[in-house]
Protein backbone atom coordinates (compact mmCIF):
# COMPACT_ATOMS: atom_id res chain seq x y z
CA UNK A 1 0.00 0.00 0.00
CA UNK A 2 1.46 3.64 -0.67
CA UNK A 3 1.40 5.51 1.87
CA UNK A 4 -0.52 8.45 0.31
CA UNK A 5 -3.55 6.12 0.16
CA UNK A 6 -2.55 4.76 3.99
CA UNK A 7 -2.67 8.54 4.72
CA UNK A 8 -6.23 9.19 3.26
CA UNK A 9 -7.98 5.99 4.61
CA UNK A 10 -7.32 6.75 8.01
CA UNK A 11 -7.64 9.80 9.84
CA UNK A 12 -5.24 9.05 12.18
CA UNK A 13 -2.81 8.91 9.82
CA UNK A 14 -3.66 12.74 8.32
CA UNK A 15 -0.88 14.66 10.25
CA UNK A 16 2.06 11.91 10.18
CA UNK A 17 4.94 12.92 7.99
CA UNK A 18 5.82 10.84 5.21
CA UNK A 19 9.23 9.14 6.32
CA UNK A 20 6.94 7.97 9.94
CA UNK A 21 4.54 6.13 7.24
CA UNK A 22 6.68 4.52 4.90
CA UNK A 23 8.30 3.68 8.28
CA UNK A 24 5.41 2.04 9.74
CA UNK A 25 4.17 0.25 6.34
CA UNK A 26 7.45 -1.24 6.46
CA UNK A 27 6.89 -2.91 9.79
CA UNK A 28 2.89 -3.67 9.19
CA UNK A 29 1.65 -6.77 8.61
CA UNK A 30 -1.57 -7.87 6.67
CA UNK A 31 -4.61 -10.05 8.10
CA UNK A 32 -7.60 -11.21 6.31
CA UNK A 33 -10.35 -12.50 8.38
CA UNK A 34 -13.99 -13.73 7.06
CA UNK A 35 -17.02 -13.02 8.89
CA UNK A 36 -17.60 -14.24 11.85
CA UNK A 37 -13.91 -14.55 12.96
CA UNK A 38 -12.17 -13.49 16.29
CA UNK A 39 -10.17 -11.05 15.16
CA UNK A 40 -8.74 -10.37 19.23
CA UNK A 41 -9.74 -12.46 22.22
CA UNK A 42 -10.13 -10.87 25.36
CA UNK A 43 -7.80 -11.58 28.16
CA UNK A 44 -5.16 -11.79 25.82
CA UNK A 45 -2.32 -9.23 26.36
CA UNK A 46 -1.82 -6.42 23.73
CA UNK A 47 0.66 -6.44 21.56
CA UNK A 48 -0.28 -5.13 18.44
CA UNK A 49 -2.52 -1.62 17.34
CA UNK A 50 -4.75 -2.58 14.54
CA UNK A 51 -6.08 -0.83 11.65
CA UNK A 52 -9.29 -1.47 9.15
CA UNK A 53 -8.15 -1.20 5.83
CA UNK A 54 -11.57 -2.89 4.60
CA UNK A 55 -14.76 -4.49 6.33
CA UNK A 56 -16.73 -4.18 10.20
CA UNK A 57 -16.34 -5.69 13.09
CA UNK A 58 -17.74 -5.14 16.81
CA UNK A 59 -15.81 -4.67 19.42
CA UNK A 60 -17.67 -6.74 22.69
CA UNK A 61 -17.84 -7.93 25.70
CA UNK A 62 -18.35 -11.03 27.72
CA UNK A 63 -19.31 -11.86 31.07
CA UNK A 64 -20.83 -15.36 32.22
CA UNK A 65 -24.31 -14.02 31.81
CA UNK A 66 -24.28 -12.66 27.68
CA UNK A 67 -22.63 -10.94 25.44
CA UNK A 68 -22.96 -7.47 24.38
CA UNK A 69 -21.86 -5.55 21.51
CA UNK A 70 -20.41 -2.46 22.69
CA UNK A 71 -19.45 -1.07 19.30
CA UNK A 72 -19.02 -1.09 15.48
CA UNK A 73 -15.89 0.04 13.50
CA UNK A 74 -15.31 0.16 9.85
CA UNK A 75 -12.75 1.20 7.21
CA UNK A 76 -10.36 3.88 8.49
CA UNK A 77 -10.61 3.03 12.05
CA UNK A 78 -7.73 0.81 14.42
CA UNK A 79 -8.36 -0.65 17.70
CA UNK A 80 -5.98 -2.00 20.60
CA UNK A 81 -4.35 1.18 21.31
CA UNK A 82 -5.71 1.09 24.81
CA UNK A 83 -3.68 -2.52 25.74
CA UNK A 84 -0.57 -1.08 24.22
CA UNK A 85 -0.86 2.06 26.07
CA UNK A 86 -1.32 0.85 29.74
CA UNK A 87 0.54 -2.70 28.79
CA UNK A 88 -2.35 -4.56 30.29
CA UNK A 89 -4.74 -7.77 28.96
CA UNK A 90 -7.42 -6.78 26.42
CA UNK A 91 -10.78 -6.38 28.30
CA UNK A 92 -13.12 -6.85 24.93
CA UNK A 93 -12.97 -9.34 22.02
CA UNK A 94 -13.17 -8.16 18.37
CA UNK A 95 -15.10 -9.91 15.73
CA UNK A 96 -15.56 -9.55 11.96
CA UNK A 97 -18.68 -8.94 11.58
CA UNK A 98 -17.88 -9.17 7.79
CA UNK A 99 -14.79 -10.43 5.56
CA UNK A 100 -11.89 -7.54 6.98
CA UNK A 101 -8.84 -6.38 5.71
CA UNK A 102 -6.77 -5.22 8.67
CA UNK A 103 -2.94 -3.69 9.18
CA UNK A 104 -1.38 -4.66 12.08
CA UNK A 105 1.76 -2.52 13.87
CA UNK A 106 3.68 -4.21 16.78
CA UNK A 107 3.47 -2.63 20.22
CA UNK A 108 7.34 -1.88 20.41
CA UNK A 109 6.79 -0.53 16.85
CA UNK A 110 3.97 1.32 17.19
CA UNK A 111 4.98 3.23 20.47
CA UNK A 112 8.51 3.91 18.28
CA UNK A 113 6.59 5.87 16.09
CA UNK A 114 4.48 8.15 18.41
CA UNK A 115 8.24 8.77 19.66
CA UNK A 116 9.43 9.55 16.60
CA UNK A 117 6.17 12.01 15.38
CA UNK A 118 5.05 14.25 17.78
CA UNK A 119 2.22 15.32 15.37
CA UNK A 120 0.55 11.33 15.17
CA UNK A 121 1.33 11.57 19.14
CA UNK A 122 -1.27 14.93 19.47
CA UNK A 123 -3.36 13.61 16.60
CA UNK A 124 -4.18 9.85 18.31
CA UNK A 125 -4.83 12.05 21.37
CA UNK A 126 -7.48 13.61 19.53
CA UNK A 127 -9.42 10.82 18.30
CA UNK A 128 -9.17 8.92 21.46
CA UNK A 129 -10.60 12.01 23.44
CA UNK A 130 -13.28 12.52 20.71
CA UNK A 131 -14.55 8.61 21.30
CA UNK A 132 -14.44 9.37 25.20
CA UNK A 133 -16.92 12.31 24.07
CA UNK A 134 -19.12 10.04 22.38
CA UNK A 135 -19.15 7.37 25.23
CA UNK A 136 -20.38 10.71 27.39
CA UNK A 137 -22.91 11.20 24.67
CA UNK A 138 -24.15 8.12 25.01
CA UNK A 139 -24.69 8.22 28.64
CA UNK A 140 -26.44 11.36 28.26
CA UNK A 141 -28.88 9.80 25.66
CA UNK A 142 -30.38 6.64 28.26
CA UNK A 143 -33.55 8.54 28.75
CA UNK A 144 -33.78 9.67 25.26
CA UNK A 145 -36.50 7.69 23.69
CA UNK A 146 -35.72 4.59 21.33
CA UNK A 147 -36.43 5.77 18.01
CA UNK A 148 -33.50 8.83 18.63
CA UNK A 149 -31.00 7.12 19.78
CA UNK A 150 -30.92 3.98 17.14
CA UNK A 151 -31.48 6.88 14.04
CA UNK A 152 -28.14 8.27 16.40
CA UNK A 153 -26.14 5.37 15.69
CA UNK A 154 -27.15 4.96 12.23
CA UNK A 155 -26.08 8.64 11.40
CA UNK A 156 -22.79 8.20 13.47
CA UNK A 157 -22.15 4.89 11.31
CA UNK A 158 -23.41 6.59 8.20
CA UNK A 159 -21.05 9.35 8.96
CA UNK A 160 -17.91 7.55 10.45
CA UNK A 161 -17.89 4.69 8.13
CA UNK A 162 -20.77 5.23 5.13
CA UNK A 163 -20.52 4.85 1.40
CA UNK A 164 -21.78 7.98 -0.59
CA UNK A 165 -24.95 6.28 -2.66
CA UNK A 166 -27.20 7.97 -5.23
CA UNK A 167 -29.63 8.91 -2.26
CA UNK A 168 -28.40 9.12 1.11
CA UNK A 169 -25.09 7.27 2.42
CA UNK A 170 -24.77 2.69 2.77
CA UNK A 171 -23.66 0.80 5.89
CA UNK A 172 -23.07 -2.47 6.33
CA UNK A 173 -25.92 -4.98 7.25
CA UNK A 174 -25.61 -4.95 10.81
CA UNK A 175 -27.14 -7.39 13.19
CA UNK A 176 -30.28 -6.24 14.72
CA UNK A 177 -29.13 -7.31 17.91
CA UNK A 178 -25.51 -5.25 17.80
CA UNK A 179 -27.57 -2.15 16.37
CA UNK A 180 -29.52 -2.76 19.87
CA UNK A 181 -26.54 -3.31 21.74
CA UNK A 182 -24.44 -0.43 21.08
CA UNK A 183 -27.77 1.56 20.80
CA UNK A 184 -28.98 0.46 24.72
CA UNK A 185 -32.35 -0.09 23.85
CA UNK A 186 -33.64 -3.98 23.36
CA UNK A 187 -34.12 -6.20 20.34
CA UNK A 188 -37.64 -5.82 20.03
CA UNK A 189 -37.69 -1.80 19.84
CA UNK A 190 -34.94 -2.19 17.03
CA UNK A 191 -36.69 -4.40 15.09
CA UNK A 192 -40.14 -2.28 15.57
CA UNK A 193 -38.06 1.09 14.47
CA UNK A 194 -36.72 -0.62 11.92
CA UNK A 195 -39.71 -1.18 10.19
CA UNK A 196 -41.14 1.78 10.84
CA UNK A 197 -38.08 3.60 8.65
CA UNK A 198 -38.45 0.90 6.16
CA UNK A 199 -42.32 1.97 5.84
CA UNK A 200 -41.18 5.73 5.56
CA UNK A 201 -38.44 5.01 2.47
CA UNK A 202 -35.61 6.09 4.79
CA UNK A 203 -33.90 2.84 5.14
CA UNK A 204 -34.09 0.03 3.17
CA UNK A 205 -32.08 -3.26 3.84
CA UNK A 206 -30.30 -5.36 1.04
CA UNK A 207 -29.95 -8.72 2.53
CA UNK A 208 -28.36 -9.70 -0.34
CA UNK A 209 -25.78 -7.07 -0.97
CA UNK A 210 -25.41 -7.17 3.16
CA UNK A 211 -26.15 -3.31 2.61
CA UNK A 212 -28.52 -1.39 4.53
CA UNK A 213 -29.24 2.18 2.52
CA UNK A 214 -29.58 5.45 4.52
CA UNK A 215 -31.82 6.68 2.21
CA UNK A 216 -32.82 9.98 3.51
CA UNK A 217 -30.17 10.91 5.80
CA UNK A 218 -31.33 14.43 6.40
CA UNK A 219 -34.24 12.88 8.44
CA UNK A 220 -32.57 10.90 10.40
CA UNK A 221 -29.89 13.32 10.96
CA UNK A 222 -32.71 15.33 11.93
CA UNK A 223 -34.59 13.22 14.29
CA UNK A 224 -31.07 12.31 16.00
CA UNK A 225 -30.86 15.37 16.88
CA UNK A 226 -33.94 15.13 19.46
CA UNK A 227 -31.61 14.75 22.07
Amino acid sequence: MQTEVFSEIFPLMSTANPQTLEWLLNVATMHEYPAGRAVLMEDSWGNAVYFIVSGWVKVRRTSSEDTRALAILGKGDFFGEMAILDESPRSTDVIALSSVELISVSRESFIQILFKDPQLHHRMLQLMVRRMRYVNLRLQMRTAPPAVKLSHTLVSLGESYGEEAEKGKDIFNIPFQDLADVTDICIEETTQIMEKLHEKSWVNINTAQDIIHLLNFKQLVNLAGRI
